[in-house]
């Protein structure tokens, strides 16, 4: 599903993600159906702050994981169709989850790294 430049980037991004570890991440995740048509006021959004401690990829099931305390987020490698850098320390994946739902998480952290 994902394109080939695109997963070389998420695996770079997971291969240096440790040097976020200690800061705080803010993961914004909404819910939304038909990617061309696209509508923030029309997607069920969700907020996840918490400082970042720990991450991985779980071969079983194929996903990737970010952890801080009491917290546990997982991306579904998968189901990826898209991956953006859009700015300095902010990450986007687009998941495809059915025919027409969507997941977008940002991932954003506080760094000055």
């Amino acid at each position: 599903m994902l394109e080939a430049a695109s997963r070389e980037r998420v695996i770079a991004f997971f291969e240096t993600i440790e040097r976020y570890y200690g800061c705080r991440t803010h993961i914004t995740q909404g819910l939304y159906a038909r990617l061309d048509e696209f509508d923030p006021k029309k997607t069920t959004w969700n907020l996840h702050e918490f400082t970042l401690v720990r991450s991985a990829y779980r071969s079983g099931g194929d996903r990737l994981m970010m952890e801080g305390n009491e917290t546990y987020f997982e991306i579904s490698a998968g189901k990826l169709v898209d991956f953006k850098n859009p700015a300095r320390h902010l990450y986007e994946f687009v998941e495809l989850y059915g025919g027409s739902v969507y997941r977008i998480t940002q991932v954003k952290f506080e760094s000055d790294r």
